[in-house]
């Protein structure tokens, strides 16, 4: 029975990858990478030359019918950028796809930012919740940390260096001024990692650079009334959004927890 590999790829260095990884990307009939142009890097290094097409979020709805075809009579392994395919990115589709259809899927072991991060935080943990990259949109990422403001574990997320100054600020305000560790361009040459509070990190990264990995502390004692999201704020972002109070009030209200009575004479207040 041909099998799709779950390969993972570094994060950063390439002699972060393992020997049984490099094995099975020389004995695959096809790669597919998220980005060929990434991956060949990685196979010039180690001078692999199996065939590579790509798979990404753009091309993954024709691609997938194409890949299930190869895994008929081929071996394929999956790739990403870096780190661990599947998270992040959409070959969690083809895993589903392949694994309904009977295939086998094997995953292997390897790099990931998340573990790599949550290991050199020195944070005390007894689990962690993994969010991803956290919201474009100020509204949907205060109303997810928010509704994370009493989680005891540790959190985990990904941010860009465009984003990440108002999201710190996001966090000050809405979890508290809570220890982080900021991991800037794990496992590269300008490798740097920040262990301290949050406001000392929005004072650290004045102009942010590179892939940042968050592990923020989780809450130790921390009351409901002492969680207060600036739902005015969203309610004014919603506002010059165009929405009706009565959407408006629904879309805060979701994220927020705060009751539909309140929401309306916070919306109130806006006008006068």
């Amino acid at each position: 029975m041909p099998t799709l590999y779950i390969v993972p790829t570094p994060i950063g260095n390439l002699e972060d990858i393992t020997l049984r990884a490099l094995r099975i990307l020389r004995e695959v009939d096809l790669i597919a990478a998220e980005d060929t142009r990434v991956t060949r890097k990685l196979m010039a290094r180690y001078e692999i030359t199996t065939p590579v097409t790509s798979f990404h979020e753009h091309n993954r709805r024709s691609k997938l019918v194409e890949l299930l075809e190869r895994l008929v009579d081929s071996d394929v392994a999956l790739v990403s950028d870096a780190g661990t395919p599947t998270i992040n990115d959409p070959g969690q589709d083809l895993v589903a796809a392949a694994a309904a259809r009977g295939f086998d899927v094997t995953p292997l072991p390897g790099a990931s930012a998340v573990t790599t991060a949550l290991a050199t935080s020195g944070m005390e943990m007894d689990g962690f919740v993994y969010v991803g990259f956290l919201p474009r949109e100020r509204s949907k990422r205060v109303g997810l940390l928010s509704s994370l403001a009493l989680e005891s574990r540790v959190i985990v997320a990904f941010e860009t260096p465009h984003r990440l100054a108002s999201a710190l600020a996001d966090m000050r305000e809405t979890l508290g001024d809570r220890g982080i560790a900021v991991c800037r361009e794990l496992t590269k040459l300008h490798e740097e990692i920040y262990r301290g509070t949050i406001s000392g990190a929005i004072s650290h990264f004045t102009a942010p650079r590179g892939e940042f990995t968050l592990v923020i502390e989780g809450a130790k004692g921390i009351s409901m009334a002492e969680v207060d999201p600036d739902v005015t704020q969203l309610l004014a972002d919603a506002k010059a959004r165009g929405m009706t109070a009565r959407d408006a009030i629904a879309e805060v209200g979701a994220v927020t927890g705060v009751s539909r009575r309140e929401l309306y004479s916070r919306w109130l207040e806006l006008d006068s």
